[in-house]
């Protein structure tokens, strides 16, 4: 380090819990080189990850060229935005063409496929450092594969990550890159960044390409990024979003400035409670947080509405219908000829979407259209809900990985899936929020769910709550992590 960082009393083993825009600040002021960012990161990486399980594939050299390309890059004087040099990471769901995709499957462990997803060029091509690839369930569905390493919750190491992207979770919340990119097909942005205690956005449906992304289920799958805070997250989607010829479904409306948006107040805004879903039906910690939301928006000169929003008592299991259909189709090259090489959750998973009739799948098409009618109708008039992520606190791991029987879908799905299926099924963006902790010490977080292409309102909101607050500059004890 140089001269000016000791002088500002920053150590090389702070950098890693800075927020992402700090560490562009960092870097732009010339305190630190994108190489000692680097650097830094990789020795946070190396003490505490082998404990973590955050990380499947690290791809040391590949960063480290980078970087060193970054460093000359900014000596130079040019600047790619805020991603310039700082280190990331990609849920191992997104195509590399430095290191194989698994998508969680150890059947594809060594699936090098020498391409590149649409996000992962865009993100190269920003600066972005590529730190490697993080680990996740089995297909992205609920389970993991027991030969895959699960991620560990840093704030508790015995309470669930969160779902799919629980390694993405972790990463950010450890310090171990500065930004990271999930996915959500019923909650996997959402579930993590809850648990981790950090910042998630998932996007309208189509925002952003999902060209060269392993699927789970296309219609409900959403990209989008996940980070320490709501400006951080809209400086990565400002650079990920947007229209794609290699994926027809990705939006061709123009791509605001997001991180822009984050400045501007929340006065007017009209913020939807459903009070007797999300006060009277929750747990008193969970509750406790959404109130403590509710009276902060409030103070900024939100107007809350009451709202009463659908809650469908079949919604998982039409949920399920979908999902189980179009994972069916996203594992037909390989299920069932290669069944042996599938653990019980996605196996179960995709046994049920083998067994749907035609009028089961098209019983429940016809739901969905229906209910994002009604979710539609219940906004009208609305900016946004505030909605919490799960009914109580963080599960623990004991409790959330039982197996489901074959043939049936995974009844740990519960109503796991209450708050948070309704803006997969309708699209919608969805902003999660860190907003309190439990008695456990394991974080709480809450929602704000939009209209489509909403996503600067939602970053509007969610930056001037975390003015006021600061759940989101909290960082987990890792003394218990080193080696």
């Amino acid at each position: 380090m140089n001269a000016y960082c000791t002088a500002v009393d920053l150590s090389t083993r702070e950098i890693p819990d800075l927020s992402l825009l700090e560490t562009r600040a960092l870097i732009a002021s010339g305190a630190a080189s994108p190489l000692e960012v680097t650097e830094a990161v990789l020795d946070r990486i190396d003490a505490v990850d082998p404990a973590l399980n955050a990380y499947l594939t690290l791809t040391r050299a590949h960063a480290l060229e980078a970087a060193r390309i970054a460093t000359e890059e900014r000596a130079k004087g040019l600047d790619r935005g805020p991603l310039h040099g700082v280190p990331f990471a990609l849920k191992d769901l997104y195509e590399t063409d430095f290191a194989p995709t698994s998508a969680g499957l150890a059947l594809l462990r060594d699936n090098a496929t020498g391409r590149n997803a649409t996000v992962t060029t865009r993100l190269e091509q920003a600066g972005a450092v590529m730190l490697g690839k993080l680990g996740m369930t089995e297909g992205a569905y609920s389970g993991h594969h027991p030969e895959m390493a699960v991620p560990k919750n840093p704030w508790n190491p015995a309470c669930w990550a969160g779902s799919s992207s629980s390694g993405s979770g972790v990463a950010v919340a450890a310090g171990l890159c500065f930004g990271a990119l999930g996915s959500d097909t019923g909650g996997s942005i959402r579930f993590p960044s809850a648990a981790c205690g950090i910042t998630g956005m998932k996007g309208t449906w189509g925002r952003v390409s999902r060209a060269g992304v392993f699927a789970l289920a296309d219609s409900l799958d959403h990209v989008g990024p996940m980070a320490r805070s709501a400006a951080d997250c809209a400086a990565i989607l400002s650079v990920i979003a947007g229209a794609d010829p290699a994926d027809p479904t990705a939006l061709l409306d123009p791509v605001p400035d997001y991180l822009a948006a984050c400045a501007g107040p929340v006065r007017g805004l009209r913020i939807g409670i459903d009070r007797a879903a999300v006060l009277e039906n929750v747990a008193p910690e969970t509750a406790a947080v959404i109130a403590d939301a509710i009276a902060a928006f409030e103070a900024l000169g939100a107007e809350i509405v009451p709202v009463a929003f659908p809650w469908p008592a079949d919604a998982t299991d039409q949920w399920s219908v979908l999902c189980a259909i179009e994972v069916a189709l996203a594992h037909a090259g390989r299920f069932p000829d290669q069944r042996a090489g599938y653990a019980p959750h996605l196996t179960a998973l995709l046994d049920y979407g083998h067994g749907l009739s035609a009028k089961e799948v098209g019983a429940a098409m016809q739901w969905r259209l229906v209910y994002n009618g009604a979710v539609a109708r219940a906004m009208h008039g609305l900016d946004m809900v505030l909605l919490p992520i799960t009914t109580g606190p963080v599960a623990e791991l004991d409790n959330i990985y039982a197996a489901p029987s074959a043939g049936e879908s995974d009844e740990n799905l519960g109503d796991l899936l209450k708050f948070t299926a309704p803006a997969d099924f309708t699209g919608r963006p969805a902003l999660t929020l860190p907003g309190g902790f439990d008695r456990r010490g394991a974080p709480i977080g809450f929602q704000l769910v939009g209209h489509a292409l909403a996503e600067a309102t939602l970053f509007r909101a969610g930056a001037a709550f975390q003015r006021v607050t600061d759940w989101h500059t909290r960082r987990p004890d890792l003394a218990p992590f080193h080696g």
